[in-house]
């Protein structure tokens, strides 16, 4: 089984994803890394010159080639799962994992991520950080209806949202080992 982490931008997907995946002994995937990779630009470029459905395809591939694996811990877009073809690649063999932040936190970390949280492309018309609210209002039934486990990253580091998440898988798989 696949743990499945998804949420809106900057909520720690990748970060605490990349821990939990050490602390499991399991592969780390991250979609947004893997478009970039496969298609050798960057997302903004890819928007910029494409437009978001280039993306939405690029990034369908990828979860489609994630689909085959197990025991990985995938990090998925934020906009990942309004793709019901992709929530159902994963949904056989994934464990949904829904990252939660509030929007004040989301724009900080946004402003001080290293990956470019501020140059993310705009969803909408409104800046990046400008279209927070209205983005997760849209999004926050989806993620809740998907979630198996919901995690408030707002005010813990990515360690004690990788601890807090096997916390909930123990609970949730009690016979399974290898969850510390």
């Amino acid at each position: 089984m696949n743990i499945i982490l998804m949420g809106y931008r900057c909520t720690g997907k990748t970060s605490a994803g990349k821990r939990l995946a050490e602390r499991l002994g399991r592969s780390f995937y991250d979609t947004d890394e893997m478009v970039e990779r496969q298609t050798g630009l960057p997302i903004p470029r890819i928007v910029a010159e494409q437009g978001w459905d280039a993306f939405r395809q690029a990034e369908g591939a990828a979860i489609r080639e994630l689909s085959s694996a197990d025991r990985g811990v995938i990090a998925l877009g934020g906009g990942a799962v309004l793709d019901s073809r992709n929530v159902e690649c994963l949904k056989g063999n994934g464990f949904f994992v829904w990252l939660i932040a509030a929007a004040k936190t989301i724009a900080a970390r946004m402003g001080n991520d290293e990956a470019g949280g501020s140059e993310r492309p705009s969803l909408t018309q409104a800046s990046s950080i400008g279209e927070i609210d209205p983005v997760l209002s849209e999004r926050e039934p989806l993620y809740r209806r998907l979630a198996d486990l919901a995690v408030d990253t707002t005010e813990i580091d990515a360690d004690r949202v990788a601890e807090t998440i096997c916390t909930g898988l123990r609970k949730q798989f009690p016979q399974t080992e290898g969850i510390n």
